[in-house]
Formats: C-alpha cells, structure tokens, sequence
C-alpha cells in the first residue's frame, strides 16, 4: 500500500524565491511515497487538489500535516491525519 503526504504550510513568514521544499523538509519525520505541498508559492492551491494528485498517482493512504517555516526549515504545528474518501 502506498502512502501519500500532504503538508500543508502556514504561518506569517515570508516564503523566499529560492525556498526549497526538500531541503525543507529536512525537520520532518514523514514516511511517505510521495510528499505535495500545499501552501502560498509553493505547491498545489488547496488540500483537495494535492490529495486528487496523491490518489491519481496510486496512493492508497493519504495523510496531511501542518508545518510553518522557521529559519527555512519546516516545523510541524499539529497532528498528523489521515484523509478518506
């Protein structure tokens, strides 16, 4: 079974030009087959449009997180949950 992530980013900080998911993500201990983003900048517009993505591309599980930008890392801000549907 495939696993699907989504993080959606929040928070006041300014996203930079050359801001870099992956690199970002560093700070996040997610276990997935493949990782969307959802946030201003960077990624897809809304949760619904990454999670389609997710299941088009063969993800069977699909969970998001909240994570906010701290000194260009990703620090996540609540709990993990699994989307259904």
């Amino acid at each position: 079974m495939k696993t699907g992530a989504i993080v959606y980013v929040v928070g006041s900080e300014k996203l930079d030009d050359n801001f870099d998911p992956g690199e970002a993500m560093e700070g996040l201990t997610i276990n997935a087959d493949r990782v969307e983003f959802v946030g201003p900048k960077i990624g897809h517009f809304d949760v619904m449009d990454a999670w389609w993505l997710l299941l088009t591309k063969g993800m069977s599980r699909v969970i998001c997180i909240t994570a906010e930008v701290v000194n260009d890392k990703l620090k996540p801000t609540g709990k993990e949950l699994r989307l259904y549907g």
